[in-house]
């Protein structure tokens, strides 16, 4: 299977990443991912988040606008849920437990009111990349399409900010997160890590962590505007 033109340009894609990406569509890995999720697809298995919407995090945020790189792992597998951002949920569903402990943090750090829904869209119009390392998920089955091709290319996506962006900070919150830490170049940019926002692990140290003031703080001090994490 090679890829067509027709087939390129049917990839909905914001301007700077589909030229800073366009040769990963043509790796045997993206052409072996595509024929995964046809197939999947044609066995009549649901996949989220609907397919206008896997880039969503590219499209709500240029490259060259990326100030901060927030890392998830896979989208969130109940109906309604997804919408390509990384810990976000489309209006009108409930606030998933990782992302009420993240606005936790917000409101200790930052004094910031937790908010009644939990879409992320805002943040990631101001240039916070919300990042899932998988794109797509079978309904119901977490981290049912890890492994199929999708980390190659977001492994690229965390590559090129490093490499053409500056001053970014990233926020690994979490092992998975963390084990992308060898992508970054910390000469250049801010890292900061800490356990993940889950039930699980949130009042082991993500609570406290105080990363929403230290992104600022570094985006200050380097000339940039703050994000406004209200929402």
């Amino acid at each position: 299977m090679t890829t067509t033109a027709s087939e390129e340009d049917r990839i909905k894609l914001e301007p700077s990443w589909k030229q800073a990406l366009k040769e990963e569509f043509d790796q045997p890995y993206m052409r072996q991912l595509r024929e995964f999720l046809r197939h999947e697809k044609a066995a009549g298995k649901e996949v989220y988040p609907p397919g206008p919407l896997i880039f969503n995090a590219l499209n709500l945020t240029p490259l060259d606008q990326v100030k901060v790189v927030i890392l998830g792992q896979d989208p969130y597998h109940g109906p309604g849920q997804a919408h390509g951002l990384c810990f976000s949920v489309q209006p009108g569903i409930a606030t998933p437990p990782s992302l009420v402990n993240i606005y936790k943090e917000l409101k200790r750090d930052l004094n910031i009111d937790i908010p009644a829904h939990g879409c992320l869209q805002h943040w990631a119009e101001q240039g916070v990349l919300l990042l899932n390392t998988t794109l797509t998920v079978e309904r119901g089955v977490a981290a049912s399409h890890a492994k199929r091709g999708w980390e190659p290319f977001t492994d690229r996506i965390i590559e090129t900010v490093s490499a053409r962006c500056e001053h970014v900070v990233f926020l690994l919150w979490g092992a998975h997160a963390q084990s992308k830490r060898k992508l970054i170049d910390p000469t250049r940019h801010l890292i900061l890590a800490s356990v993940h926002p889950s039930p699980l692990s949130a009042h082991r140290g993500f609570i406290g962590n105080g990363h929403f003031s230290k992104t600022n703080r570094f985006l200050e001090d380097h000339g940039i505007a703050p994000v406004d994490w209200k929402l």
